[in-house]
Formats: C-alpha cells, structure tokens, sequence
C-alpha cells in the first residue's frame, strides 16, 4: 500500500509493539508465579575447546533425509572459521569406509564419552545433531507431556533409539562446574532432549508453565499493526495463523510433579545450554534454502550469527524464531542445567 518505505515503516512500528507487549506479559507472568528470572552466572571460556557433529541421511532407509550431513559441514565450517575449536570428531553416514565414523548406536554413545572425556572448569565442549529425533512414552516419571524423546541412529532398527534419559546420563551428568557444553539439536521433538530443567523464554526468563499463549497473543497484535500499516493482507495471515498456533498450543502448565522430578535430579552444576529446532511436540524440518538441503534450525543458527556474533543467547533465540516464522511450523527452543542468566554473548 505504501511501498517499500512504507513496509520497513510499518515493521518496524509493529516490531516495537511486539516488543513492548511482550516486556509487559514477561512482567505479567513473573507476578503470577508463570516464569522467574534466571540468577546465575555463566562461567568463563579459558581451556580446551571439544566438538562432536553427528548427521544422519539414513541412506535407502524409510524416512531417508536429503540435508543433515550438509548441516554438519555447515555448522562446523562455521563455527571452525569464527570460533577456536582444539579437537573435532564427525561421525556421518555417509562414511562407510570407517565404521568407527557411521552414526551407529554404540559409537554415538562412544562419542559422548569422548567429548566430555578430561573436561575441566574453563573448557567448552561443542555437540551438533542432525537427523532424525523420536518420542516414545515415559516409564520413569520425569516427562510433563508423559513422552521421552530419542535420537535415532542409523542402525536404530538394530539397536534401537537412544532416550534423552540415556542422553543425559551418557553427556551430562556428573560434568564439572566450569565447564561449558553447548549443544544444537537439529531434530524433531527435541526441546527436551538432553534432559534439562530449565526453559528459557524470549526474554530470557525461566518458563515454569507453558507461556505459548502470551506469544501468541504478542504474534496476532504485531500481525493486526502490520496490516493496519501496510495493507498486507498475505503476510498478516501467515502472522495470524503462526500467532493462533502459539494460542492453540499453550497449556496449563503441564505435570508439576515430573518438572519437579526433573529441576532435581537432571540439574547441572556444569553450564549446560541447548539450542533443539523444536518443542517436543512438533517436528523439525528437512528444507530447501538457496539451493540446498538443509535443516531449517542449522541454518537459523548459522544465519542470525552471520548477523551479528556479539548477540547475548536469547536475543540469539530472537533471531532464530523470527527467521522461521511464517515459514516453518517449528519453534526453536532454549534451555540449561542450571539458572544461567544468558545476557553473555554467544561464545564456545
């Protein structure tokens, strides 16, 4: 309605809005008891630097993927170029001249002790995973939604899957205080899948029920100031379904007793923070962008730190959203072992 001006106008008044609406739910929630507000520290980065990627295309298998090994070479020539990284392992499919490489049950598992293997406080350890993530039902009482969430390798039709309990106990337990593992998990139902206590909303608070409503209500307000601005029908009925999804996904707080559970037996005293594509209940998506397959979270990642690599971590999960919003049905998600306040900028 207004041309190009008048469009970058009416994003950035409705950006504002969404802004300042949301401060105001956070502030909200805190009063109700919905979130609080994280308080501790993140360590320092001053030792060895350890990465694992792992990707999965599950080649002439059911449910065949065409981007993860991508997302691998992706991710670490990525991080290889703007970050210090002393020791890397890849374990692909694509490898199948060195089976110690496949992505196998048991060399997962192998992979884990070695990344965590003689960590100690000031060292930083790196996991990427992209493939394929499962669910199945809870037996030990940890889960609000009742499911665990897996990993699938590429003999999981041999082996089985790998459950996040598994997952937890194999790369997180037990690490020292200081040390720091970030791991980016590009895979369905994934939110959880390291176990950890503590989820991390937009603006950097603990979530301690469900907050997709005030998101959906902040999506549908900025969707209504676009369109009263700028006239876009189109792009304000991708924000209105994305801000009703948000609404129709939201719940009263999930299995207190199981969170609980959670905050007391998986807490870390290591910093522990993950980045998962998606909520435990949705899936991740195998794309297409510029060209080439690609997991959308790999790329979101990749594509907000090329945008600035001194962003804090929830501005980091700002970025990744706002990227797939209207594109993907997925909604990255942030989390820790411990109550870190993540305004630090991104670093390994």
């Amino acid at each position: 309605m207004f041309g190009s001006l008048g469009k970058k106008f009416a994003d950035d008044i409705a950006t504002q809005v969404q802004q300042k609406l949301g401060e105001h739910l956070s502030n909200k929630a805190r009063e109700t008891g919905s979130t609080e507000q994280a308080t501790e520290s993140l360590g320092q980065v001053n030792g060895r630097r350890k990465a694992l990627f792992i990707g999965i295309n599950y080649y002439g298998q059911n449910g065949e993927l065409r981007g993860c090994i991508n997302d691998v070479h992706n991710i670490k020539n990525f991080l290889s170029k703007n970050y210090r990284i002393d020791e890397v392992l890849v374990l692909t499919d694509d490898q199948t001249s060195n089976p110690r490489k496949m992505p196998t049950r048991q060399n997962i598992l192998a992979a884990f002790r070695w990344l965590r293997n003689g960590a100690k406080s000031g060292d930083s350890l790196i996991f990427h995973y992209s493939g394929h993530g499962g669910s199945v039902k809870d037996t030990d009482g940890d889960e609000e939604d009742g499911m665990d969430e897996t990993l699938i390798p590429v003999d999981y039709k041999q082996a089985g899957h790998i459950v996040d309990d598994e997952v937890h106990d194999v790369l997180v337990r037990g690490l020292p205080k200081g040390v720091r593992l970030t791991s980016i998990m590009d895979c369905c139902h994934s939110e959880s899948i390291l176990d950890l206590p503590y989820i991390y909303t937009v603006n950097g608070d603990l979530q301690i029920i469900e907050t997709s409503k005030n998101e959906g209500i902040v999506t549908l307000v900025g969707a209504g100031t676009r369109f009263l601005l700028d006239g876009n029908k189109k792009k304000a009925i991708t924000s209105i379904k994305e801000g009703m999804k948000h609404l129709m996904s939201s719940t009263s707080g999930g299995n207190s007793a199981a969170r609980e559970k959670t905050i007391k037996t998986r807490s870390t005293e290591a910093d522990v923070i993950q980045f998962s594509g998606c909520r435990d209940s949705q899936t991740s998506a195998d794309a297409q962008i510029g060209g080439e397959a690609t997991g959308a979270m790999s790329y979101a990642l990749i594509t907000s730190l090329k945008k600035s690599k001194n962003q804090n971590y929830t501005h980091l999960l700002k970025e990744m959203r706002t990227l797939l919003n209207g594109k993907y049905t997925q909604i990255p998600c942030m989390s820790a072992g411990r109550k870190l306040v993540l305004d630090d900028s991104f670093a390994i």
